[in-house]
């Protein structure tokens, strides 16, 4: 998905929270601003608007020395969804149709994201649960049942920490023996690293690896080589996600997105209504 006008206030955003999460200092938040600026004058609007966070971010740690400004919050978004886990579990305990709850459910934990228009608050989570639990996705869902029911072996690529608490509810429904998760390989917003997927317990269901790279989503040629023989080479690929579906939106390969259209851009690209809770495939 290529970088859109509207994306570019959003980026100025992300950099000037992440900038005042790393230092108290006014200067440094100026500073990564007016450069931010100069970067946009010459940016590649062909390529996502992830490529320009992970350039951001990587300034960021360097002019800060601050590894990962957003471990606080990670670890505060973990706990609040490990809180509402048992309710889910009750909920999912009785649905008729466990594997489509447990997707909206995935679906809805999106909302906890912090670089888009996401709300990773209580009340936030609270109500993109309601909706998960009254609407249905957006999407083909008995084709990716059935995809589910052939794949023999599935890579689930997650997005955000607290929402990988809510993806080991379809984990658990497609199958961990099969299953793979994928998580970043360095901080990158609120992205789920190592240390989320074994707060959400993933890694005593399932063989957890990280990507290799820095970015906010999937840019495949800077993923390691164990990721990419993976990604290539699984039956089934699950993209949790915007900054995914940003930057697999034309891999070379099969990709089944799900995510929350939370801004017009990604709900117009998708073709949903704004807030619509996506099952995408992708080429």
């Amino acid at each position: 998905m290529k970088t859109t006008l509207d994306c570019i206030p959003c980026l100025f955003r992300q950099a000037l929270d992440a900038a005042r999460m790393s230092s108290a200092d006014p200067a440094v938040h100026e500073k990564l601003l007016r450069d931010v600026m100069t970067w946009c004058g010459d940016m590649d609007m062909n390529k996502p608007a992830p490529v320009m966070g992970q350039r951001i971010y990587r300034h960021l740690r360097g002019a800060t020395g601050v590894k990962d400004p957003y471990l606080k919050a990670k670890n505060s978004q973990n706990l609040l969804a490990l809180r509402l886990l048992p309710e889910l579990r009750a909920a999912l305990k009785n649905a008729p149709d466990r594997l489509g709850l447990a997707a909206r459910l995935a679906v809805a934990g999106n909302i906890i994201d912090m670089g888009g228009a996401g709300d990773p608050s209580l009340a936030g989570v609270r109500k993109a649960l309601r909706q998960a639990m009254t609407e249905p996705l957006r999407g083909n869902f008995a084709a990716f049942r059935r995809a589910v029911k052939k794949a023999g072996t599935i890579l689930y690529l997650a997005d955000n920490a607290g929402e990988i608490v809510f993806d080991r509810l379809l984990i658990e429904e497609l199958g961990p023996a099969r299953v793979t998760v994928a998580v970043r390989g360095a901080p990158a917003l609120n992205d789920a690293l190592l240390a989320d997927a074994r707060a959400a317990g993933l890694h005593e269901i399932v063989k957890i690896i990280d990507n290799g790279s820095d970015a906010p989503g999937t840019i495949l040629e800077q993923t390691s080589r164990a990721f990419s023989a993976i990604f290539k080479r699984s039956e089934l690929v699950i993209a949790k996600g915007v900054g995914n579906y940003e930057t697999l939106s034309e891999a070379p390969r099969p990709v089944w997105f799900l995510f929350k259209a939370k801004c017009p851009m990604i709900a117009d690209c998708a073709g949903v209504p704004l807030g619509a809770h996506v099952l995408r495939l992708g080429k």
